[in-house]
């Protein structure tokens, strides 16, 4: 079974998407912020990763940065709200797999997962 880590602060989306991917017959691990998305990351080795781009003690981008050290062939697919074109494409740059503009539908989340991980 494949294991995905969802990072976001809120904890509310995680939970969405948590639910979504659980009854697809994904594994899940979560993490708040970034800080906790590397540490997760290091012990729970994802498949792939749902990442928000905004949030506290560490971002989406500077985590990405340091997953990708960590792992150069991670998946992350970046999270972000509408209007931040010029952080999604700096994502891309830093080795992101994709990306998802909130609001999403579960449908484009399980697409844009199934994308990475094929």
């Amino acid at each position: 079974m494949l294991k995905i880590m969802i990072v976001d602060d809120a904890q509310f989306l995680r939970l969405r998407i948590a639910n979504l991917l659980t009854k697809q017959g994904y594994n899940i691990v979560e993490a708040k912020d970034g800080e906790q998305a590397i540490e997760t990351y290091r012990m729970a080795h994802p498949d792939a990763v749902l990442m928000d781009i905004t949030m506290p003690r560490k971002d989406g981008l500077s985590a990405l940065a340091e997953i990708r050290k960590l792992d150069p062939r991670a998946k992350v697919i970046m999270l972000s709200a509408l209007g931040q074109q010029s952080m999604i494409l700096e994502a891309l740059k830093a080795g992101a797999t994709d990306f998802l503009v909130k609001p999403y539908n579960s449908e484009r989340i399980v697409k844009v997962l199934q994308k990475a991980l094929a």
